[in-house]
């Protein structure tokens, strides 16, 4: 969100010491009026912005949200079914348009204003000023795994409490009873007095002149039906037969094909390119010459490099054709930096602490090491990683001189359709965005550069354009998880007591309490130093706790180690005050069987994470060999509070799981002469189906506040197999991938660390 973070906006006066401003002017008005003609066709009534039912008594969620491959948006239908009383059989859902109306108002509830309990009288306001803050940033997103735990419970939620009110209220005035005597079952009000019933679609006209309720009376989990089980996702038949449509598979009239090439050497630009070879080749129809695109991402500002790209009848003939061209790229200085360079001025930035900003200071950090008995110093650090969705980034546009439209898959589709509407210098209204299902995002479909490149090369043939990208400029031109280089010192009391923690790391990103720790620390000391590189950054699963996820979990493993405990009772400890953690901690030692012992050259690895407001924890199974290791087993519990799909949940887990453990064990994006070396699966590899290890995954319904799926499983897995690597090698892992690692004993001879077929 760039500079929007939750403490500029609540510092900014939104929030004051005094209250909050009621503005009437600003609340959400009878969405019939503002949003009905976007939404319902004929025989069909907008009852909310997140609801309408047709003539048939079918009740549609229209959701802000992006469905790629998550699983959010039948999730979200249950919370509207189980709040609207609706028959599931009659309940289906879309995802909204890329329209202002339906800017994410709920992810800033969610987000920016999590824990804070309104008065009822202010709750419009609130919704109404973060329309509009949502407007003007074209916030449409799905990420951050927001779409549960805030436009689930801020909007879908009170959306269905609200039309069922709405509809028993329309009910009670036709039939002259009070709305009190009315209940609603399955998509039908009843009157048990007078024996009278009616479906949902004979008072839904009625019901839609009236503005919705920002507070209705909302069920308690002990009434649930809907959420809570685990229903057939709607997404999954039209996946399963063919019938979904992807972006890639838009077919426009007379369409043509792009494939880019963008300057290898980040920061690059565009001196020359020797077109004549590529023009000469058949069905070849133009080449296309892109400016450094510049754009606000969903966690902030970046720049896609001088591009050129070909155009031809197919896109095997344009991907031939760009490799047909001669060009040259000026590299502005950075063709030198390659990965070594990088961590080296990492190591420099942290040890000379210039302008070190305090992320928490608890305690006198400096006192309790004079008095340690031990002191334990740690460096460790992870690469870039990309994304490489299985889906590559693809758009196809056609632009006229005053119009455009544009068909992508993407994380953020308002804020798409706002970036290219300035690219193009067209007005807002004059640009249609259709999205489609993502085949995977993690935070690299959030950044608009791949539809922007699109729109600008159909602009430049005047032709409806379909580009996409190859994997190898998939890899190369992404914006990756940051490379980080953590410095760590643990102080321990002569019982082997944690007394002390301090904590140096390169670069701060969001989300802000990533490096903290949840353990009882008497004296604490948690910071960073601003270490810039020329390689663009962005959303990766899970964010910053992927990397700091990492580093903390396993260097309290060696804190335990160092004090000769037991790695989870010396968690056990620390925990004391944190009842709902060590709750979790105490369910995945227990199904991991955690005090049964392993047998030689095999290792047990535990970690515990609190991310997007859900706790995790997991226990990764490792048997090592001749150097070579296999995952045999994770096992992870989960307490997000409450499970609306526990069946959806559990995927969630198993695939940050996956996603985690691919990086972990392989990932490693290398600069080398300014650019990215990788180019593919080949050298950049992914867990595949044949050394996915058994994964348990169990789930905690504390009742506390709802919290997120598809970040949370990431975090975790990579310490739980470091920790797991030394419980069967003796050796610590500080470096990712493990993969570089060499896990030989002196005897062996195995030249590297790799996952071996089962």
């Amino acid at each position: 969100m760039g500079k929007w973070t939750r403490r500029a906006v609540l510092s900014a006066g939104v929030v004051g010491g005094t209250g909050l401003v009621v503005g009437i002017a600003v609340r959400p008005g009878n969405p019939t009026e503002t949003a009905g003609h976007l939404v319902a066709g004929e025989g069909e009534n907008l009852l909310h912005l997140y609801v309408k039912i047709d003539a048939n008594n079918r009740a549609t969620a229209i959701l802000p949200h992006a469905e790629m491959g998550q699983g959010a948006l039948t999730a979200l239908a249950q919370m509207l079914a189980e709040e609207l009383d609706a028959d599931w059989d009659l309940m289906g859902f879309e995802e909204a348009p890329a329209e202002t109306e339906y800017a994410n108002y709920t992810f800033g509830r969610g987000y920016l204003f999590k824990g804070i309990d309104f008065p009822g009288a202010v709750v419009p306001t609130v919704d109404g000023l973060m329309l509009k803050l949502s407007e003007s940033l074209g916030m449409q997103i799905t990420g951050g795994s927001t779409s549960i735990r805030a436009t689930g419970q801020y909007g879908v939620r009170i959306a269905g409490a609200a039309v069922r009110e709405m509809l028993k209220r329309a009910a009670a005035k036709t039939w002259a009873v009070s709305a009190e005597e009315i209940r609603t079952a399955k998509s039908t009000l009843y009157h048990d007095g007078s024996g009278r019933s009616a479906p949902y679609a004979d008072f839904a006209a009625a019901a839609a002149q009236e503005t919705p309720s920002s507070t209705p009376q909302l069920k308690k989990m002990s009434e649930y039906s809907v959420m809570g089980q685990s229903k057939p996702r709607h997404d999954i038949p039209a996946k399963v037969d063919g019938s979904a449509l992807f972006a890639m598979d838009v077919k426009r009239p007379n369409m043509v094909y792009a494939a880019i090439k963008r300057t290898p050497v980040f920061g690059g630009t565009l001196k020359r390119v020797d077109e004549r070879a590529a023009r000469a080749m058949k069905g070849v129809i133009d080449v296309v010459q892109l400016p450094t695109l510049s754009a606000e991402g969903m966690i902030g500002s970046y720049s896609a490099g001088d591009s050129v790209a070909v155009v031809a009848d197919s896109y095997w003939k344009a991907e031939r054709a760009l490799s047909a061209l001669t060009i040259e790229w000026s590299t502005q200085g950075n063709e030198s930096i390659s990965s070594e360079a990088i961590f080296q001025q990492f190591e420099r930035d942290i040890s000379a602490s210039t302008d070190r900003k305090n992320d928490v200071v608890i305690g006198d950090a400096a006192t309790a090491f004079d008095n340690a008995e031990t002191i334990l110093s740690a460096d460790y650090r992870v690469p870039y990683l990309a994304h490489t969705t299985m889906e590559p980034p693809n758009a196809t546009a056609e632009v006229s001189a005053d119009r455009a439209e544009i068909w992508v898959g993407c994380q953020n589709p308002l804020g798409f359709r706002q970036h290219i509407a300035a690219e193009l210098g067209l007005d807002f209204d004059k640009v249609t965005l259709h999205n489609h299902f993502l085949g995977g995002g993690f935070g690299r479909k959030s950044n608009a550069d791949y539809a922007l490149q699109a729109a600008l090369i159909a602009r430049a043939v005047g032709k409806p354009v379909q580009l996409v990208y190859s994997r190898a400029e998939d890899i190369r031109q992404d914006f990756y998880r940051p490379a980080v280089h953590s410095r760590f010192k643990a102080g321990l009391d002569a019982q082997g007591n944690l007394i002390a923690w301090h904590n140096t790391y390169v670069d701060k990103h969001e989300p802000i309490e990533a490096p903290l720790i949840p353990y009882a620390v008497a004296a604490q000391d948690i910071g960073h130093v601003a270490s810039p590189t020329h390689v663009p950054f962005g959303a990766w699963r899970s964010v910053d706790h992927s990397q700091h996820g990492f580093f903390t979990e396993s260097f309290i493993d060696e804190a335990a180690h160092a004090g000769a405990r037991d790695p989870y009772e010396y968690r056990q400890s620390l925990l004391k005050d944190k009842p709902r953690m060590l709750a979790v901690l105490n369910r995945v030692a227990a199904e991991a069987r955690w005090s049964v012992p392993m047998e030689e050259g095999r290792g047990r690895g535990i970690s515990l994470q609190e991310s997007f407001g859900s706790i995790v924890g997991q226990v990764v199974e490792v048997t090592v060999s001749s150097g070579k290791i296999w995952v045999d087993r994770v096992v992870a519990v989960i307490d997000a509070g409450y499970a609306v799909s526990p069946d959806g949940m559990k995927a969630q887990i198993e695939s940050g799981i996956i996603y985690g453990l691919s990086a972990a064990m392989y990932g490693d994006i290398t600069i080398e002469n300014g650019a990215v070396a990788q180019s593919s699966f080949a050298d950049y590899d992914a867990i595949r189906m044949h050394d996915a290890p058994v994964i348990e995954t169990h789930i905690i319904n504390s009742g506390a506040d709802i919290g997120g799926a598809g970040e949370p499983g990431t975090p975790g897995v990579a310490p739980a197999l470091a920790n797991a690597i030394f419980d069967a090698t003796g050796k610590r892992i500080r470096t990712l991938p493990v993969m570089n690692a060499d896990l030989r004993t002196d005897s062996e001879s195995s030249p590297s660390v790799a996952a071996l077929t089962r």
